[in-house]
């Protein structure tokens, strides 16, 4: 039994970025209309390199596709692909369709509030579901701007990617966004209660249901604090202003993640804006997601992955930048304490399972695969090895190279490989190790007390097949990377007591050197 549409692969999005440049989007959204449904006008501005392709739409109904002004048949729509024959030059693309509003949490959402029967939508285009809103080449690594144009009910507000405005009762024009992947385009549309402020040139804003208004009001002077001191900070460590505009985070009901960094309208679920009294460590958390998505803003947004399988290094990234910056700069100092004995069981957990898979490497021939081995690995592992780099390569290096990797692929697109680029030629020496050791390796380490030797030894996974882990804390000339030595701190040579063992007792096992803390974090 075939599927209802067909996910992208990996050999066809790579097919279609050769073939195609796009332009610019303009989207026209009739939400007022129905409870159900809404309309939606897409038109596409594109160079071909000339050949056959197919644009993604899955609507409830296509209405009409016309390119160039000339008609095609709608009936030609298979599986939520439109084929395509495009000669070389420029073309546009206009489609018109009525589109489903969900209730899954994914394109978008409509949300009936149980405590006053207002209705709420607000769009989730990550992964595949960007053309069940409009008709787009959906895929990373096809960025192009957008102009979107909204008529919702009068008393609602709308807010999307860049700022807008009401224009007469209803009807909202929203200004041209910053070249987008399609999977972070969204809109929130609704009766919100929206709070407005100001930070260092960039309009901040909030919002929530109606029904919650008096509880983030009471939330706000800490969201807002939170967001100017990270954006200090942001701007400190990258020295590249924020540059999306406005930032508009949104507390939105129904929400199936915890917080979506869409480029200047961030998503966070709505149980974050508090209406009882909570822990300190689920005030930490919230911090950190509040600094985690401002990360995204330059690592993942202005500079994006080609394709799904390094989207684990924008959440190891803003992981690390989450809890850096938060235990920084604001109130939540102990956010590191609370990371080790919380959010990091989720990754040393998914690690010791049958189904541990590497950070980096796994394939994800199609979009879909990719969410397979997307969990705790993927953010918390990964967040720890890239913790583990900064100690090693300093932060002017660190620094260094991420600035070099978001101007080379400033609101563009690049790879894991073009990261480790910018870190090397920042002088970080050649990596190569490093990333097949940690990164590419599945599976935990093992530590061990060597009585004996007075020594912890640790044995990385897959050892005895040929894998290594390079030392990441080499404490002395003496250590070398991949075999077991003898090896003394500095400071402990004046004493002459070993601190390493002589890994004697089983070739893959060798000695502990460096911050331990480090090492685990």
């Amino acid at each position: 039994m075939s599927q209802p549409h067909r996910s992208l692969e990996q050999t066809e999005a790579v097919e279609r970025r050769a073939l195609l440049h796009i332009a610019a989007y303009d989207v026209v959204l009739d939400l007022a209309s129905d409870e159900a449904t809404f309309r939606s006008i897409t038109t596409i501005e594109l160079t071909s390199n000339g050949g056959v392709t197919f644009l993604d739409i899955k609507p409830v109904q296509l209405h009409a596709l016309h390119l160039d002004g000339d008609p095609l048949e709608a009936s030609l729509l298979d599986r939520g692909r439109f084929p395509l024959d495009l000669s070389p030059g420029e073309h546009r693309i206009r489609v018109e369709a009525t589109m489903p509003f969900r209730n899954d949490g994914e394109g978008l959402h409509r949300s009936i509030d149980p405590a006053d029967g207002e209705a709420y939508v607000y769009g989730m285009s990550f992964m595949e579901a960007a053309p069940t809103i409009f008709a787009c080449f959906d895929q990373p690594d096809l960025k192009a701007p957008y102009t979107f144009h909204v008529t919702a009910p009068p008393s609602w507000t709308v807010i999307g990617n860049a700022p807008g405005h009401q224009v007469e009762p209803g009807v909202w024009e929203l200004e041209r966004t910053q070249p987008l992947s399609t999977y972070f385009v969204t809109l929130v549309a609704g009766p919100w209660h929206v709070i407005r402020t100001e930070h260092d040139g960039v309009p901040l804003s909030l919002s929530a249901r109606a029904s919650i208004a008096r509880d983030l009001d009471k939330d706000a002077d800490e969201l807002f604090t939170l967001t100017r001191q990270c954006f200090d900070e942001f701007h400190r460590l990258f020295g590249i202003r924020y540059p999306f505009g406005d930032y508009h985070q949104a507390f939105v009901p129904e929400f199936n993640a915890g917080a979506m960094e869409n480029p200047g309208c961030v998503t966070f679920r709505d149980p974050l804006v508090f209406t009882s009294k909570v822990t300190r460590g689920q005030r930490i958390q919230r911090a950190v997601t509040v600094a985690h998505e401002m990360a995204h803003q330059w690592f993942g947004n202005l500079t994006t992955p080609v394709w799904w399988d390094d989207l684990w290094l924008n959440e190891s990234f803003a992981e690390y930048m989450g809890n850096r910056v938060t235990a920084a700069v604001t109130q939540y100092d102990d956010a590191w304490t609370h990371n080790a004995f919380a959010r990091r069981q989720w990754g040393l957990i998914a690690d010791q399972r049958p189904s541990t898979h590497p950070v980096a490497g796994n394939g994800a021939r199609t979009a879909a695969a990719a969410l397979q081995d997307f969990d705790g690995i993927s953010y918390n592992k990964g967040a720890g090895i890239v913790r583990q780099l900064n100690t090693v390569l300093g932060d002017e290096v660190f620094f260094a190279g991420a600035v070099d990797h978001f101007t080379q692929a400033r609101f563009g697109n690049a790879t894991m490989g073009d990261l480790v680029g910018s870190w090397e030629r920042a002088g970080a020496g050649d990596l190569t190790a490093y990333v097949d050791g940690w990164l590419r390796t599945a599976g935990a380490d093992t530590l061990r007390f060597d009585r004996h030797d007075s020594a912890v030894l640790r044995t990385p996974p897959a050892a005895g097949c040929g894998s290594s882990r390079p030392d990441p804390h080499p404490a002395c000339g003496d250590c070398e990377a991949g075999r077991a030595v003898v090896c003394r701190r500095p400071d402990d040579r004046r004493r002459g007591d070993r601190i390493a063992g002589r890994g004697s007792r089983g070739s893959a096992a060798r000695p502990l050197r460096g911050h331990l803390g480090s090492l685990l974090s």
